[in-house]
């Protein structure tokens, strides 16, 4: 057991889930406080910063030119990174991506690609040769439990707020010009995290929750309220029956955090 939790602060948190409580007041099926904030730097083409509780992360999104995949020749690039910054938490270190900052990059690229949320086609300037790269960096500023969620959510707020360069195609060559039109989206999907202690689904796992669930599940639901991807966590397991459960909680909390995204 990790050093961050001491055995009777377990065994506080496992109590109080067998009432259906948690140490910080909330129900088991509640988010923390949720505020997004959108284009905050003014050098990416979006940008949004998402607080979930005390867990803060920023995504930018920067646009360039570039070739296609050889097998998606008529689709634009999307590529997700994540960088679990030192400052943000004493088991961050420096260095390049650890497999929980890759983990974190591949599960918020996920429920994008597969929900389709990105018009990749429209991203397209030259088939087979030039097309638009959209480049989607996360920064965890501050860890205190459940970053799939916030970084999940801040990635398609950015998206939302991000505006694609004009362009015109002259002797072959692509030529920026003035101005700017709003990024294709399609869809907004929502990722919902649950973890699992003692058998009981809880949402939104905060940092010393995280250090007591035995498995987690994240799930990224599309504007029509179906799942798109999932990815589990932890080295426990979940019942088809919890799956089902944790299914039905995530569409209902997908529904109420979209409305958070509709300004």
């Amino acid at each position: 057991m990790s050093s961050l939790i001491t055995r009777v602060r377990l065994k506080q948190i496992e109590n109080l889930i067998e009432k259906g409580k948690r140490l910080d007041g909330r129900g088991l099926g509640d988010y923390r406080e949720i505020k997004i904030e959108q284009g905050i730097i003014e050098k990416a083409e979006g940008s949004a910063r998402v607080l979930l509780g005390k867990t803060e992360v920023l995504v930018g999104v920067k646009i360039e030119t570039g070739e296609p995949f050889p097998d998606t020749p008529n689709e634009g690039v999307l590529t997700v990174n994540a960088e679990l910054v030192p400052l943000a938490s004493p088991s961050f270190e420096a260095g390049p991506p650890d497999e929980n900052s890759i983990e974190l990059a591949r599960v918020v690229d996920r429920g994008i690609r597969e929900s389709k949320a990105i018009d990749a086609e429209k991203l397209v300037i030259e088939p087979g040769k030039k097309v638009f790269v959209v480049f989607v960096d996360i920064y965890v500023l501050n860890h205190d439990g459940n970053l799939i969620d916030a970084a999940a959510l801040a990635a398609v707020a950015a998206l939302r707020n991000t505006k694609m360069p004009n362009y015109e195609i002259e002797n072959g060559e692509v030529k920026i010009k003035q101005g700017y039109t709003q990024l294709p989206m399609r869809a907004y999907p929502i990722t919902v995290t649950l973890g699992k202690i003692n058998g009981k689904l809880i949402v939104d796992p905060w940092l010393e929750e995280e250090e007591a669930i035995d498995s987690r599940i994240s799930l990224a639901i599309n504007d029509e309220g179906n799942i798109c991807a999932i990815q589990k966590g932890g080295v426990g397991y979940f019942t088809p029956q919890q799956i089902l459960e944790a299914a039905r909680i995530a569409k209902e909390k997908a529904t109420a955090l979209r409305k958070k995204l509709d300004w």
